[in-house]
């Protein structure tokens, strides 16, 4: 039976919990793909092998016999928090909240007939993870956070003629969800006892699909389309909360359930290859982050009811707008380089320990050698600069606050992959 509590305790659980349920979450270009070293630009107009298949499940119709890429990637970066003088609270610095972040990839196509291709996708292009100093001086809004997708994405694509072809792909997310904050047991100075602390995890299945067409009016131009649908993330667990008192004891073991939404994309890419060196490419994506920062909280308060809330926060939709050029240098080596910007999906004033994100800016290169005919081999690098953001977060009960910027914040990703042909 789960605990009887009362509504305060309640209204500091929604708080609790909803400021995890972020966990720094974003859509990453960087699969472990070729991709990376173009900054996104043409990814669903490229069809240049099948991790196509992430970007728009119609490029497998343009891939002869059966292709596999597999790809290794490392993601690792600066965010450190430097804080104000308003700032309230005894604690360490941050540390480096960026720990590096491992990855990988899988993509299988195979073409049935003039027609018809399948095909098949593993990655993971959602969330991230932020891993403050456990002691450090904002631990009442965050101390660690993860929000992780990882896809499976069986595909089919048909090809109508020269011109047109479209593709569908089912989309299998898992998605893994953990946060850790302290709890502060001396609120208003009055005693000194030593910080509770809060945990909550879970896994779970979210449903939805990739669609995708690509229209060439001429052989050298390609244009291609992608809608990828929402998914519904439903997770829930029993509070992990440490710490002596009645208030924590009557908390610890509360079933919390959070639903939330991974954002709907479109994105718009061209290809234009230019003559037998030359190619172009251009993307412009949407990406539903006001969906996203809609988040249902249901935590049970006696055994025949719950209380249920709705938390806003104040995400805003974000766009995307990549360049990119391919340069084939020679026979076997192909470069690659993008550049792209995406705006950002909190205000200063709505940007927390959990959703340290802000716009940002990408510069990528890479380069695929062809070691034969039938596999290639692709290393790339992409620069994702986040600048400064500004954090200011105050407890509304306590008046707890934490104030200050991450300064020069980025991210990079070191990019590694091969595609066999048969």
């Amino acid at each position: 039976m789960p605990p009887k509590i009362t509504v305060p305790p309640t209204l500091m659980l929604l708080v609790l919990c909803c400021q995890q349920a972020w966990a720094g979450g974003i859509i990453l270009y960087e699969i472990g793909t070729d991709n990376a070293g173009l900054a996104n630009a043409g990814a669903a107009a490229r069809t240049q092998g099948p991790s196509t298949i992430a970007s728009n499940p119609a490029g497998m119709s343009y891939l002869p016999g059966t292709q596999i890429t597999g790809g290794l990637q490392v993601l690792y970066g600066n965010l450190k928090f430097n804080r104000h003088d308003d700032t309230n609270v005894t604690g360490s610095g941050s540390g480096n909240a960026l720990d590096p972040i491992p990855g990988g990839s899988f993509f299988i196509s195979h073409e049935l007939d003039d027609h018809w291709s399948v095909g098949f996708g593993q990655y993971g292009d959602f969330g991230l993870a932020v891993n403050y100093d456990n002691q450090w001086s904002g631990r009442y809004f965050a101390q660690n956070a993860s929000l992780l997708g990882l896809s499976l994405v069986p595909s089919v694509a048909y090809r109508f003629n020269e011109q047109w072809s479209v593709g569908l792909g089912v989309r299998a997310m898992y998605g893994m969800l953990q946060a850790q904050t302290a709890i502060d047991r001396s609120p208003f100075g009055f005693t000194d006892r030593a910080d509770g602390q809060l945990k909550y995890k879970d896994g779970t299945w979210g449903y939805g699909a990739n669609v995708g067409v690509i229209y060439a009016p001429q052989p050298a131009t390609r244009i291609g389309l992608t809608y990828t649908s929402k998914v519904d993330l439903d997770f829930e667990d029993r509070l992990d909360v440490k710490g002596d008192g009645r208030l924590l004891e009557r908390v610890n073991n509360t079933n919390t359930k959070l639903d939330m939404t991974v954002p709907q994309t479109v994105t718009l890419s061209l290809f234009q290859q230019l003559d037998r060196q030359w190619a172009l490419l251009a993307s412009v994506n949407w990406q539903d982050w006001s969906e996203f920062g809609d988040i249902d909280v249901q935590v049970d308060t006696t055994a025949f009811e719950s209380q249920s809330r709705t938390v806003d926060a104040n995400f805003k939709d974000t766009w995307h707008l990549s360049l990119g050029a391919q340069y084939q240098t020679t026979e076997q080596l192909l470069w690659n380089v993008g550049v792209a910007y995406d705006s950002s999906a909190v205000s200063d004033s709505n940007r927390t320990f959990t959703v340290p994100m802000g716009e940002s800016w990408r510069i990528a290169t890479g380069a695929t050698y062809a070691l034969n005919k039938d596999t290639d081999v692709n290393v790339s690098w992409a620069m994702v600069w986040l600048g400064d953001m500004s954090v200011d977060q105050t407890k509304f009960v306590s008046g707890t606050r934490t104030s200050g910027q991450f300064d020069n914040a980025w991210i990079q990703v070191l990019t590694g992959n091969m595609t066999w042909r048969f």
